[in-house]
């Protein structure tokens, strides 16, 4: 049997503003269905309006699928990006456009990032005349066509409204095919526009960094920016929580059953003390220790390393049928239908 590789599962999330949006982009529509929102996301509608609340990318890129079915509108996310409404912005939006200038805005933009979306890396450079800022996904799971026009659409937008109304790309590269609504990315970007890019950039002149925002409040911009300061403190802690946690249930998955009781011990804490700071990121054990196990599954699966019943060995069921039938739970399909079809994917690529 091939040795089992070392895996660093991280379930990634996006701010609950950013889902907030989309349901209330979807109820100008007319087509919100609120009980099917709380099955795709795992949460109320009312936690939704916690500011410190979290949910995972896959159920918010999940969300997205569903709102392009029910709108039938592929161009969903440029259309929802360009919805301007202050009182729905979330936190990090009023750090930004109470900054001083743009390329402050902008430098806030990049350092907080990560309270908007773990799941996309954001940059930022200058080139000469250009500034250009590059969204980059960390896996091609987590690209989302709508929510990457969305973030495009509301980034440019929001700086035309608040900073500055004759703001234009100078041309922006997409990382997603050409889609049938193309035409409508320059017209509102206002530059050339390719797609299929390895990342998504924008660039705009580098001269409107020093651009003033207008009507920005330095003592909402203090009382703002120390509220979020604080999220993003509490987010660190907690990611090096979850991954050690991950780590220490993929460890011990092939080797022992997995008990709440050891990991506690491993942590130093209590049972109870390890069950609520899981409870924090809005994470309960046996479902945390089922998602690993169905990733470290589709992973495996997938990439025809290991016969499947050494899969079923290495994510600690007894037998292959417990195995087959958990998978086809997760996936709706058996795990020999599921790596065909993988295989045979990679194949056509």
């Amino acid at each position: 049997m091939a040795p089992a590789p070392t895996d660093n599962i991280t379930t990634l999330f996006v701010a609950a503003s950013s889902t907030l949006a989309l349901v209330h982009y979807l109820n100008l529509q007319g087509v919100l269905d609120s009980r099917r929102v709380e099955q795709l996301t795992g949460l109320d509608m009312a936690a939704l309006e916690d500011p410190d609340r979290r949910v995972p990318a896959e159920a918010h890129y999940k969300l997205w699928d569903h709102a392009e079915r029910v709108t039938g509108d592929p161009a969903i996310g440029l259309n929802a990006g360009q919805i301007i409404d202050p009182e729905r912005m979330g936190l990090v939006g009023h750090v930004f456009f109470n900054c001083d200038t743009l390329g402050e805005a902008v430098t806030q933009y990049v350092r907080l990032h990560r309270l908007i979306n773990e799941s996309v890396t954001l940059s930022f450079e200058q080139t000469g005349e250009l500034a250009i800022l590059t969204w980059q996904a960390d896996s091609p799971e987590h690209y989302c066509r709508q929510d990457m026009d969305r973030t495009l659409a509301a980034a440019l937008c929001r700086t035309r409204h608040f900073i500055y109304s004759g703001i234009q790309a100078e041309w922006a590269e997409i990382a997603h095919p050409r889609p049938d609504y193309a035409h409508k990315y320059e017209q509102l970007l206002g530059g050339r526009v390719t797609f299929g890019a390895a990342a998504t950039r924008l660039a705009f002149n580098s001269r409107h960094l020093s651009h003033p925002i207008p009507h920005r409040n330095p003592y909402v911009y203090s009382a703002v920016l120390r509220q979020v300061n604080g999220l993003l403190a509490r987010l660190q802690t907690r990611r090096s929580f979850g991954r050690r946690i991950r780590r220490l249930i993929s460890r011990q998955m092939s080797t022992e059953k997995i008990d709440a009781d050891t990991l506690a011990r491993q942590c130093h804490m209590s049972r109870q003390t390890l069950y609520r700071r899981l409870k924090k990121e809005g994470l309960g054990f046996h479902e945390l220790v089922e998602q690993v196990r169905k990733d470290k599954a589709l992973r495996y699966v997938a990439s025809d390393r290991y016969a499947l019943g050494e899969i079923a060995f290495l994510l600690g069921f007894s037998e292959l049928s417990a195995f087959s039938r958990a998978f086809k739970r997760w996936t709706g399909v058996a795990p020999a239908q599921y790596r065909a079809h993988h295989l045979t994917r990679e194949t056509a690529q």
